[in-house]
């Protein structure tokens, strides 16, 4: 009888599973702003697929869709470093709000445009430029504050955490998104109506986070700060090489949503809701591997698994291009979705580790460069498509990624040398 109580009380593989998984969730203040990310990302990544299709419907070409992404990119390139600099000087939660309700607004004033028929790529690609600067600085304080609500030995688990909330929501996100599109009594104008009272309960759920004192007192400008975060990561070589890396399979690996709806259209032959779908089931792929690697981002593996994921976004982009039917593409998207999310939810976990915590902010904006290089090379690539077709463009890409990632591996093995 006492060995039988003895091992009832032992916990089980799923238990230890489930509480290391999901161990920085049992902080009630990560817990609300979790909750509000989440929230803010289904926003956000309906707000891409939406913007994509309307873009690709009103001219029928990639070049449209470049052309909105890249006024994202530019915003990002432009404020990115100072949005980091900002999140680490003033109130976290004050900054947070501000940037939520701005979203908001911005995807009013394109349902408003769309439902008085006076849209075009110019507004789509000016809204889009809007939520660049937003996320330029929601990006880093995001992650500025998660070093503040949790504990250190958590943060890395508390950064995956927000990578799952991301790819929850890239899995709903294209659904819902492509839906409404489809839906004739939504439409486009519907589906951004109802982006933007998403952001209503986005704000109300950030208001319930506790204030945060800025800390403008003593500290030097703006740029002088941009320059300390960016000599903080020259200082710190294994901190460089992560930063480094980041940017470049970023830029090189994953605007391949550029030419996804010519892909859909003119290669596999599918309509709005099928292309929903193809996102779907890569958004899929990225909740498998980020819940997977959440409870090793703190563990002394994650590097060695962070080279591993970069080398699978080339396999996957090269095997989506070779995909001869809507069924392959589904396996291979899935593949791409996941080695995509354990590459980004690794590196900002590693990252985290080799920072100072007064850098957050200024680190993260630095890597957040390379979502702004996301967009602007997004408008060459939709060219390249036009060019070469979408199958050639995305094997070329994937070539890409894994000439970058030997490179990488090459810096690793150099940096681990005595």
């Amino acid at each position: 009888m006492a060995r039988t109580r003895t091992q009832s009380h032992t916990p089980s593989r799923r238990d230890t599973w489930l509480r290391n998984t999901f161990a920085a969730l049992g902080n009630p203040t990560f817990r609300v702003l979790w909750t509000g990310t989440l929230l803010s990302y289904l926003g956000f990544m309906m707000s891409g697929t939406a913007q994509s299709l309307v873009a690709f419907d009103l001219t029928g070409n990639n070049r449209a869709v470049g052309a909105v992404m890249f006024g994202q990119g530019v915003a990002m390139l432009l404020l990115a470093p100072v949005g980091g600099a900002m999140a680490d000087r003033v109130s976290k939660r004050a900054l947070m709000l501000t940037c939520q309700s701005v979203i908001g607004l911005t995807m009013l004033a394109t349902a408003v445009l769309i439902t008085a028929d006076m849209i075009n790529v110019w507004h789509l690609a000016a809204g889009s430029f809007v939520l660049g600067m937003m996320f330029s600085f929601l990006g880093p304080v995001r992650q500025a504050y998660i070093g503040v609500l949790v504990a250190p030995s958590l943060r890395g688990n508390a950064v995956a955490l927000a990578q799952v909330a991301m790819n929850l929501t890239r899995v709903a996100g294209p659904f819902l998104a492509g839906s409404l599109l489809a839906w004739r009594h939504t439409g486009a104008a519907g589906t951004y109506f109802f982006m933007a009272l998403l952001f209503v309960f986005v704000v109300g759920t950030m208001a319930q986070l506790p204030p945060s004192q800025g800390a403008t007192a003593g500290r030097r400008g703006v740029l002088a700060e941009i320059r300390s975060g960016l000599a903080h990561i020259a200082a710190n070589p294994r901190l460089l090489q992560l930063v480094v890396g980041f940017v470049l399979v970023t830029m090189t690996g994953l605007p391949y949503g550029t030419v996804l709806p010519g892909l859909a259209q003119h290669e596999l032959h599918i309509g709005t809701g099928a292309y929903g779908l193809l996102l779907g089931v890569s958004a899929l792929g990225g909740l498998a591997a980020s819940l997977a690697v959440a409870s090793m981002a703190d563990s002394p593996r994650a590097p060695r698994i962070l080279v591993l994921s970069s080398a699978a976004i080339s396999l996957g982009l090269v095997l989506t291009g070779l995909a001869p039917t809507f069924a392959v593409a589904l396996v291979t998207m899935f593949l791409l979705g996941a080695a995509s999310s354990a590459f980004q939810t690794l590196n900002s976990a590693v990252s985290m580790r080799e920072t100072d915590p007064a850098f957050y902010g200024r680190v993260l904006s630095v890597t957040m460069l390379a979502y702004s290089g996301n967009g602007l090379v997004a408008l060459p690539i939709g060219a390249l498509g036009d060019a070469i077709g979408e199958r050639a463009t995305l094997m070329a890409m994937g070539v890409a990624v894994l000439a970058v990632a030997g490179l990488l591996r090459l810096w690793a093995l150099r940096l681990a040398r005595p």
